[in-house]
């Protein structure tokens, strides 16, 4: 198999991952308690990776521990918590368009801490997603939170450095991606639960419906979305991977439209359109293509 058949192959493992995380807008809307933001990142993080540690029985050894930490705290603890807080204080258009910056931003981690250029392609398809992205989002309805917009964009941050040092530190020598997986949950669960239980109280009453909620954040928007993304991460670009997470707000805006009988509108239609484009733009496969057509000579018969 090629290598760009391969990258095609990887990006389309990591596509599980923002597919899956745009369901979790409708899932916390339809499912789980609106007051519980710190509970809802603990319980999404914690009771997984502590199932995970006790089937895997694997405890990180020498710098994992404070590698597993940091990365725990950027790509779970801190993003989850921040997350629930910019849903509380933004217009979910908002939150998706400020998280839409996020290809950018790995790429410009990527150059300063991996010195991984990105494509000029993967570029400008960051530019078409984002637009796309405020297209299918937008309303320009409703008043906009300091504290909401900081939430946001601090997620956004911190996730984009967290999966660039979690590329960086698994270029070499790195564990098995389900263990560091089980690691980063459980650290990443244990800073929130402190706070969620000062801030919030006892965690929330269950029921069948708050269960079926909270097992499917935990299991299938956690767990399988992060071990999709983790191994796609160690094998594709930065840019490359930076761009399929634009998928995450199309899942939400088509899930609205099937779901919760929201109407496509044309602009969204469009959204979606330029967002797939940029998704597209950024495979290495069909940079290679672009880019070997614009420098080869024009034909003259």
């Amino acid at each position: 198999m090629s290598s760009m058949e391969d990258n095609l192959r990887w990006s389309l493992l990591a596509a599980v991952a923002p597919i899956t995380w745009g369901a979790t807008y409708y899932v916390t809307g339809a499912l789980l308690p609106a007051d519980y933001p710190l509970w809802g990142g603990t319980l999404r993080a914690l009771p997984a990776g502590l199932l995970l540690l006790l089937l895997l029985r694997r405890l990180p050894t020498g710098a994992w521990w404070w590698k597993s930490a940091v990365l725990g705290t950027l790509n779970m603890g801190l993003f989850f918590t921040l997350v629930y807080l910019a849903a509380q204080l933004l217009p979910s258009s908002v939150a998706a368009t400020i998280m839409a910056m996020s290809p950018a931003v790995v790429m410009i981690f990527g150059w300063l801490i991996q010195r991984e250029r990105s494509s000029l392609f993967a570029m400008l398809g960051a530019a078409v997603g984002f637009l796309g992205v405020v297209l299918m989002v937008w309303s320009g309805d409703g008043g906009l939170s300091a504290a909401g917009i900081g939430a946001s964009a601090g997620a956004m941050a911190l996730s984009s450095l967290g999966f660039v040092l979690t590329k960086r530190w698994t270029a070499v020598s790195a564990p098995p991606t389900l263990p560091m997986l089980s690691w980063q949950l459980v650290l990443g669960g244990l800073l929130v639960l402190p706070f969620a239980a000062i801030t919030e109280g006892a965690p929330p009453q269950m029921t069948g419906e708050r269960l079926l909620g909270y097992g499917y954040i935990a299991i299938v928007a956690t767990v399988i979305a992060y071990l999709a993304w983790y191994t796609a991460l160690r094998k594709i670009p930065l840019g490359t991977i930076g761009l399929v997470g634009l998928l995450n707000p199309v899942t939400g805006v088509i899930l609205g439209v099937v779901f919760a009988a929201e109407h496509l509108t044309v602009a969204q239609s469009i959204g979606i359109a330029l967002v797939l484009t940029g998704v597209v733009l950024g495979q290495p496969v069909v940079a290679r293509a672009l880019t070997r057509r614009w420098r080869s000579p024009v034909s003259t018969s």
